[in-house]
Protein backbone atom coordinates (compact mmCIF):
# COMPACT_ATOMS: atom_id res chain seq x y z
CA UNK A 1 0.00 0.00 0.00
CA UNK A 2 2.89 2.38 0.60
CA UNK A 3 3.45 2.67 -3.16
CA UNK A 4 0.10 4.44 -3.56
CA UNK A 5 1.39 7.53 -1.77
CA UNK A 6 4.50 9.65 -2.13
CA UNK A 7 6.94 9.49 0.76
CA UNK A 8 5.51 11.12 3.87
CA UNK A 9 7.63 14.12 4.76
CA UNK A 10 8.34 15.30 8.28
CA UNK A 11 5.98 18.21 7.56
CA UNK A 12 3.17 15.72 6.82
CA UNK A 13 3.74 14.17 10.25
CA UNK A 14 3.34 17.59 11.91
CA UNK A 15 -0.08 18.96 12.68
CA UNK A 16 -1.64 20.49 9.57
CA UNK A 17 -4.09 23.33 9.00
CA UNK A 18 -7.69 22.34 9.68
CA UNK A 19 -8.42 22.82 5.95
CA UNK A 20 -6.09 21.70 3.18
CA UNK A 21 -5.45 24.77 1.04
CA UNK A 22 -3.06 26.00 -1.59
CA UNK A 23 -0.59 28.91 -1.37
CA UNK A 24 -3.48 31.32 -2.07
CA UNK A 25 -5.51 29.84 0.81
CA UNK A 26 -7.99 28.23 -1.61
CA UNK A 27 -9.61 25.03 -0.37
CA UNK A 28 -10.27 21.94 -2.50
CA UNK A 29 -8.16 23.13 -5.44
CA UNK A 30 -10.98 25.58 -6.20
CA UNK A 31 -13.76 23.00 -6.50
CA UNK A 32 -17.27 23.79 -5.26
CA UNK A 33 -18.05 21.56 -2.25
CA UNK A 34 -21.81 22.07 -2.59
CA UNK A 35 -21.88 20.77 -6.18
CA UNK A 36 -21.13 17.21 -5.03
CA UNK A 37 -24.47 17.25 -3.22
CA UNK A 38 -26.56 19.25 -5.69
CA UNK A 39 -25.04 18.19 -9.03
CA UNK A 40 -23.66 14.79 -8.03
CA UNK A 41 -20.26 15.58 -9.51
CA UNK A 42 -17.16 17.75 -9.04
CA UNK A 43 -17.55 21.28 -10.42
CA UNK A 44 -14.91 23.99 -10.43
CA UNK A 45 -15.85 27.07 -8.44
CA UNK A 46 -15.51 30.67 -9.58
CA UNK A 47 -13.62 33.57 -8.00
CA UNK A 48 -16.92 35.44 -8.42
CA UNK A 49 -18.59 33.37 -5.68
CA UNK A 50 -16.46 32.89 -2.58
CA UNK A 51 -16.73 32.45 1.18
CA UNK A 52 -14.19 32.30 3.98
CA UNK A 53 -14.45 29.49 6.49
CA UNK A 54 -11.92 27.81 8.79
CA UNK A 55 -9.13 30.06 7.50
CA UNK A 56 -9.60 29.05 3.86
CA UNK A 57 -11.18 30.61 0.79
CA UNK A 58 -13.87 28.40 -0.74
CA UNK A 59 -15.00 28.84 -4.35
CA UNK A 60 -18.48 28.08 -5.67
CA UNK A 61 -20.04 27.68 -9.10
CA UNK A 62 -23.07 29.79 -8.20
CA UNK A 63 -24.23 32.34 -5.64
CA UNK A 64 -26.81 29.80 -4.51
CA UNK A 65 -24.14 27.24 -3.71
CA UNK A 66 -22.17 29.85 -1.78
CA UNK A 67 -25.28 30.77 0.21
CA UNK A 68 -26.02 27.12 1.05
CA UNK A 69 -22.44 26.66 2.25
CA UNK A 70 -22.52 29.78 4.39
CA UNK A 71 -25.70 28.57 6.12
CA UNK A 72 -24.27 25.11 6.92
CA UNK A 73 -20.56 24.74 6.07
CA UNK A 74 -20.20 21.55 8.14
CA UNK A 75 -22.85 19.91 5.95
CA UNK A 76 -20.96 20.56 2.69
CA UNK A 77 -17.25 20.78 3.53
CA UNK A 78 -15.34 17.55 2.99
CA UNK A 79 -14.42 15.55 6.04
CA UNK A 80 -10.90 15.78 7.45
CA UNK A 81 -10.40 19.27 6.02
CA UNK A 82 -10.25 18.00 2.40
CA UNK A 83 -7.23 15.81 3.13
CA UNK A 84 -7.17 12.22 1.91
CA UNK A 85 -9.59 10.08 3.91
CA UNK A 86 -7.42 6.98 3.48
CA UNK A 87 -4.33 8.73 4.81
CA UNK A 88 -6.20 10.16 7.79
CA UNK A 89 -7.50 6.68 8.59
CA UNK A 90 -3.85 5.56 8.69
CA UNK A 91 -2.77 8.42 10.98
CA UNK A 92 -1.22 10.93 8.58
CA UNK A 93 -2.32 13.43 5.94
CA UNK A 94 -2.01 13.67 2.18
CA UNK A 95 -3.66 15.93 -0.35
CA UNK A 96 -7.22 15.12 -1.32
CA UNK A 97 -8.10 15.01 -5.02
CA UNK A 98 -11.52 16.59 -5.73
CA UNK A 99 -11.97 14.07 -8.56
CA UNK A 100 -11.56 11.13 -6.12
CA UNK A 101 -14.62 11.62 -3.97
CA UNK A 102 -17.54 9.83 -2.37
CA UNK A 103 -20.51 10.86 -0.24
CA UNK A 104 -21.11 8.39 2.59
CA UNK A 105 -23.97 8.90 5.05
CA UNK A 106 -24.38 12.49 3.86
CA UNK A 107 -20.70 13.41 4.28
CA UNK A 108 -18.18 14.20 1.55
CA UNK A 109 -14.82 12.39 1.56
CA UNK A 110 -11.85 13.02 -0.72
CA UNK A 111 -8.97 10.65 -1.37
CA UNK A 112 -5.47 11.12 -2.75
CA UNK A 113 -6.33 9.47 -6.08
CA UNK A 114 -8.93 7.20 -7.61
CA UNK A 115 -6.75 4.16 -6.99
CA UNK A 116 -6.46 5.06 -3.30
CA UNK A 117 -10.19 5.69 -3.25
CA UNK A 118 -10.80 2.13 -4.45
CA UNK A 119 -8.77 0.83 -1.50
CA UNK A 120 -10.64 3.12 0.91
CA UNK A 121 -14.01 1.96 -0.45
CA UNK A 122 -13.21 -1.70 0.26
CA UNK A 123 -13.93 -0.95 3.91
CA UNK A 124 -15.14 2.64 4.00
CA UNK A 125 -17.02 2.22 7.28
CA UNK A 126 -13.85 1.05 9.06
CA UNK A 127 -11.72 3.72 7.36
CA UNK A 128 -14.21 6.42 8.44
CA UNK A 129 -14.24 5.15 12.02
CA UNK A 130 -10.42 5.21 12.11
CA UNK A 131 -10.28 8.59 10.36
CA UNK A 132 -12.71 10.10 12.84
CA UNK A 133 -10.53 8.80 15.67
CA UNK A 134 -7.24 10.03 14.12
CA UNK A 135 -8.30 13.41 12.72
CA UNK A 136 -8.33 15.45 15.99
CA UNK A 137 -4.63 14.71 16.59
CA UNK A 138 -3.59 15.54 13.03
CA UNK A 139 -4.72 19.14 12.67
CA UNK A 140 -4.05 22.42 14.46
Amino acid sequence: MAALFPAVSSRAKARVDAVNQDHRNIAMHGYDPVAYFTDGRPVKGSAQFTARWMGALWLFATAGHRDLFQKAPEKYAPQYGAYCAWAVSKGYTANGDPEAWRIVNGKLYLNYSRSVQKQWEQDAAQRIMEGDRNWPALHK
